[in-house]
Formats: structure tokens, C-alpha cells, sequence
């Protein structure tokens, strides 16, 4: 307990303020204002506070987004698929049906509450049962369920049948981005992370947030055939995430551990876009799905551009790099993929490690980094294993050699190859 007496406050300095004509002057200490001035000045303050106010909206105001979201949208997506025109098309079965029920039901009742009122005489009957009207309201409820399940159980049998498909993706995913690797069809071996365009991470860090795709703009896109069907396995490498784009009409979790699979074929070229719908983390907001559907000779093309870059990318593991030469390339590999989580400057924040002054880092034994690298951490690093040899001991000298991270080691592709074994 504190011994200090309570303050005493002297009251005779107070200034007291009088009642006022409206052209007296108001004395404020150090200043005399009219009411007038002052009348003046709120007015200025007001009409800058609601230019400035315009001025936000205005920089804010966005467009309809053409396979995405819709400015003030109340209707389910544009459907480019038979699958999510069908989900459509229940949706207003659905809608009618209850419509038809609610305006019988409440119409019944406020019926009768109206032109059996006691007001007008109205007396109560008095009966116990009808067998009539149980049977009624048994069979009608009935036949509308079935009515209503049918064409509901059609679809969804539908949306589950997965065989015969053109395409099959992977789609792996990780806090906070998505992993894609090609098993079958056109394109297979290709792989890649899909990860939120660092110039969206920029805007967002900032506060300004411009474009219609805003925080729905990718690095790389989910590329797929006009007219094929395209089969997509899920899984994750953390915790649960949900793959899911409105105009394909699918939503499907993945979960660690297990694969669940769903399909599309869509009938129209163009970029659609997604998210994870599942709160994976407090980047969730950062983890977009851009899917660009191509005509089929567009899509031949992308598929050789892309083998050609990961040939190029094939590095042999068993070159020895120059420190210089691994730095370099380790910038671009975690410009790309770890800078989101950990920053440009190796701070992180929250949760995420901090790579600057990290132990890990500093360690000698680099074993210690590599095995993170391969295997992540603490349910909140991702394991990367997609990545070559060589891009992991790139990133990782990088890492070693960045920042504060002075330590001069280097680590080579051969012992990322030992580790994985």
C-alpha cells in the first residue's frame, strides 16, 4: 500500500466559461474565439473529413471480377461446369419449395388468427383427434422430401464420381500456399507451389488494397485443358485446408494424413478463382487458388514450356557450387517461398521463427537446417521436400550467409541428396 497523500486540486485556477451572445468572444487560455470562428473551423474540418473519407472510397472501389467474386454479389457464382449448373439449378429447387411452404404455413395461421378471433364471437372446437388430417400431414411432409432428396442425391453421386478422368493434380496444402504436382495425363511430373503474388502481400502490408483480384493474384496458376475432365486429389502437410472453387462448384477438405479427391470438367476457357475455406492459420486470408483454363492446344504449349523450365532445373546434385553462386539462387528461392512467412529481412512475427540470429541457422552442423527444411516443424514450418537438392542448399546458405547471419558456411546439393536418404 502506497503512503502518499491524495492530491489536492486547486479549483481557483479553473476558467469558467460563461454563457455567451453569439458574437461575444469565448476565452480560451492563450486565445480569444468568436463562436463564429469556431462554427468556421468545424465546417473546414468537416467537409476535409469527408473528402478524405470520398478520396478512400474511391481508391477502394472495385469491379465485378470475371470468374471471381461480384461487387454486392447475392447469387452463387456464373456455373462453367454441368456439376456446379446442376447445384445451381437444386439451390432454386430448394428455394421455391420453401417459399411455397413458408408463404401456406404462416398463411394458414394468420388466416385463422384473423377470422377466428374472439373479438368477432369465434368459439374454439372441441374435438380430440382426425385420423384424416394425421395421415395428411404425414404422406405430404413425405413425398416432399423425397421430392426434394432425389435430385439432390443425384448430384451429389454425381460430383463424387471421379473415374475416367483426363487429368489428375494434386493439390497439396500448406501454410499458407498450395502445392500442385501433375501424376496423370498431359502434363504429368509437372509440379509446383502456387503461393500470393508478393506485390498483394505488399499492398496488404501497407494497407492499400487496389484491383479486382485483390489478394486473389498468384505467383503461379493452376493450369488446366478446356473440356477434360480434370480429377483433383487433396491432402495437406499441416493442418486441415479446403480446396475450393465457386465456378467448378467444388469444395473439398484436405486433410493431413488422409486424400480426398473431387473433379470438373470446365466448358469455358478462362481465369477462375478459389481460396481455402477452411481457417488454417492467421494467414488463411493469404492462400488463394487462381485455376486458368486453357483450349487444348494452349495447354500443349504450356505443358512444353514448363517440362523444358523443370529440365532446366534438374541440377545435378553432385556439382560443387560456389558460395556466391548458391547465394544468389538461394534469394530467388525464398523471395519465392519463404519470404511470405519469415519476411525479407528474416524477422518473421508471431508464431513464425525469426531465420535472423536463429540458432538453427547459425548451427555448424547443418543436418539440423536441412532436416527442418526436409521435414518441417512444429506443425506450423512446411516440410519441402518438392523442392530440388540444389534449391535447398541454395536457400539455406542464403539463410546462413544473410542478415546478421554472417557465418560464411556453405552447403552443398550433395547433402541435402545424403539427407533425403
Amino acid at each position: 500500500m502506497s503512503s502518499q497523500a491524495p492530491r489536492r486540486v486547486n479549483f481557483s485556477n479553473l476558467t469558467q466559461v460563461q454563457p455567451t451572445k453569439s458574437n461575444e468572444m469565448i476565452h480560451v487560455p492563450g486565445n480569444r474565439v468568436s463562436p463564429a470562428t469556431l462554427l468556421a473551423r468545424s465546417g473546414r474540418k468537416a467537409v476535409a473529413a469527408a473528402l478524405l473519407l470520398g478520396s478512400a472510397f474511391s481508391a477502394w472501389a472495385v469491379n465485378n471480377l470475371e470468374g471471381g467474386p461480384a461487387v454486392n454479389q447475392l447469387d452463387l457464382h456464373p456455373p462453367v461446369t454441368k456439376i456446379a449448373a446442376a447445384q445451381q439449378d437444386l439451390h432454386y429447387m430448394m428455394l421455391y419449395i420453401c417459399v411455397v411452404i413458408f408463404v401456406a404455413v404462416f398463411g394458414v395461421m394468420f388466416y385463422s388468427i384473423f377470422a377466428h378471433r374472439k373479438s368477432k364471437g369465434a368459439k374454439a372446437a372441441d374435438f380430440h383427434e382426425s385420423t384424416t388430417v394425421e395421415i395428411v400431414w404425414t404422406i405430404v411432409p413425405f413425398l416432399i422430401v423425397i421430392g426434394m432428396a432425389l435430385p439432390a442425391t443425384k448430384v451429389v453421386v454425381a460430383q463424387k464420381d471421379t473415374t475416367n478422368a483426363d487429368l489428375t493434380i494434386k493439390a497439396t496444402g500448406m501454410q499458407w500456399k498450395w502445392g500442385y504436382e501433375y501424376i496423370k495425363g498431359e502434363g504429368e511430373g509437372i509440379q509446383f507451389v502456387s503461393t500470393l503474388d508478393a506485390s498483394q502481400r505488399a499492398l496488404s502490408d501497407a494497407g492499400t488494397p487496389q484491383g479486382d483480384n485483390y489478394l486473389l493474384k498468384v505467383d503461379k496458376a493452376l493450369v488446366v485443358p478446356v473440356d477434360k475432365k480434370v480429377r483433383i486429389i487433396t491432402t495437406a502437410n499441416d493442418v486441415i485446408h479446403s480446396f475450393m472453387v465457386p465456378a467448378f462448384g467444388i469444395k473439398q477438405d484436405a486433410i493431413p494424413g488422409f486424400v480426398r479427391d473431387t473433379w470438373f470438367r470446365a466448358e469455358k476457357e478462362g481465369d477462375y478463382y478459389g481460396q481455402c475455406v477452411e481457417l488454417c492459420g492467421k494467414e488463411h486470408a493469404y492462400m488463394p487458388i487462381h485455376v486458368k483454363v486453357l483450349s487444348a492446344d494452349n495447354y500443349a504449349k504450356w505443358v512444353a514450356e514448363r517440362q523444358k523450365e523443370m529440365q532446366a532445373m534438374a541440377d545435378d546434385p553432385t556439382k560443387v557450387w560456389t558460395q556466391a553462386d548458391l547465394i544468389a539462387r538461394g534469394e530467388k528461392v525464398y523471395t519465392a517461398n519463404c519470404a511470405a512467412c519469415h519476411q525479407p529481412n528474416g524477422k518473421g512475427g508471431g508464431a513464425i521463427k525469426a531465420l535472423d540470429g536463429s540458432a538453427k541457422v547459425l548451427s555448424d552442423d547443418h543436418a539440423v537446417q536441412i532436416q527442418v527444411m526436409l521435414n518441417g516443424q512444429n506443425n506450423i514450418m512446411p516440410a519441402w521436400k518438392q523442392l530440388s537438392d540444389t534449391e535447398l542448399a541454395a536457400v539455406i546458405t542464403y539463410t546462413k550467409n544473410q542478415w546478421s547471419n554472417k557465418t560464411g558456411q556453405t552447403v552443398q546439393p550433395a547433402e541435402v541428396l545424403a539427407a533425403r536418404k
